[in-house]
């Protein structure tokens, strides 16, 4: 007859568990495994062993690495997807073999000893993530990598500072991005030197630009690189203007952070201004880009304007009314 503890279980992970992810059945797995209690770094190191990005992280590794060096030295050699040994490893004794493993792990105790935290250049890198954010991000990206497009079903996604942190980059939202692991890799090794322009590109101002020398009385919102303000000359009531705060003239020059930070100020005004005013039925979003398209504050800025019902007597055609004749169709 199955126990009580048995069925409880059963219960739970057949009828009663709602996944959002794997986290649940590994750990109770795990707890299992242990005889019911477990360490929280058993726990972690189980979903670690679940994690498909890290595993290809570290087949890159295997190979651009240890692999290379090796093989290199004479001591490994490489058949496709397998190492092998170069001395003929069927003829080492048992105690031998016991004895060079020993003497392996002799070897990283030593390093580590010596090296405080031999993993900081990936946490530096990377750094931790919470969950909410990482769900924010690869929802933004519609579950493809940002770079080259592939989904998260073929390749694992992982959340990237697109200025790095050990450059100044930070964790709000504007700064991350979806990258597979292959676009990840690839963007680091560049990165060393191409960001820190880009970086110091963001300070750029231009002290005869009335859209650089904004008053904080104006602004109503901000985060790391761009600001919102009321337009000053209102289309409709609560006509935003969402602004870089770099000096850039055309938006086809933005970088993708700023895309990003505006992007966040937009939706975040867009949510404000229904809050406060329900009969707003929908927005027109519009960006000047050069003379001929009617620019005449030569720094970026795009306009969110509040729609409501009847405020014109044909909406139909929206943006198209910017040519006279052409709205209607």
């Amino acid at each position: 007859m199955p126990s009580a503890a048995y069925e409880c279980l059963l219960s739970f992970l057949q009828r009663e568990m709602r996944l959002s992810h794997i986290y649940q059945p590994v750990m109770i797995r795990t707890l299992l495994q242990h005889g019911g209690e477990a360490h929280r770094r058993e726990i972690a190191k189980a979903f670690l062993s679940e994690d498909r990005s890290q595993i290809e992280y570290y087949e890159h590794i295997v190979r651009e690495m240890p692999g290379r060096v090796l093989a290199g030295r004479g001591v490994v050699e490489r058949q496709g997807q397998f190492y092998r040994l170069t001395v003929d490893a069927e003829a080492l004794s048992e105690v031998e073999r016991q004895k060079l493993i020993d003497l392996c792990n002799r070897r990283m105790a030593e390093y580590l000893e010596r090296r405080s935290d031999p993993w900081a250049h990936r946490r530096n890198a990377v750094g931790y993530i919470p969950g909410s954010l990482r769900y924010d991000i690869l929802k933004r990206a519609g579950g493809r990598c940002e770079a080259c497009g592939i989904s998260a079903e073929l390749k694992a996604l992982e959340v990237d500072h697109i200025v790095p942190r050990n450059k100044g980059g930070t964790d709000d939202l504007s700064n991350l991005q979806a990258l597979c692991y292959t676009c990840n890799a690839q963007k680091r090794d560049r990165d060393d030197t191409d960001f820190g322009a880009v970086r110091r590109s963001y300070d750029y101002r231009d002290s005869g630009c009335v859209f650089c020398s904004l008053g904080p009385d104006r602004v109503v919102a901000e985060n790391e690189l761009s600001v919102a303000i009321r337009d000053g000359f209102p289309v409709t009531p609560g006509h935003t203007l969402i602004i870089p705060k770099r000096h850039v003239a055309d938006y086809f020059d933005l970088h993708t952070p700023e895309l990003n930070a505006i992007q966040a100020l937009m939706e975040g005004q867009r949510a404000l201004l229904i809050q406060k005013d329900p009969t707003i039925a929908g927005f027109n979003v519009g960006i000047n880009a050069g003379e001929a398209a009617g620019q005449t504050i030569f720094h970026v800025h795009v306009h969110l304007i509040p729609r409501r019902v009847g405020d014109v007597e044909k909406p139909r055609g929206g943006v198209r009314g910017v040519i006279p004749g052409k709205q209607a169709y």
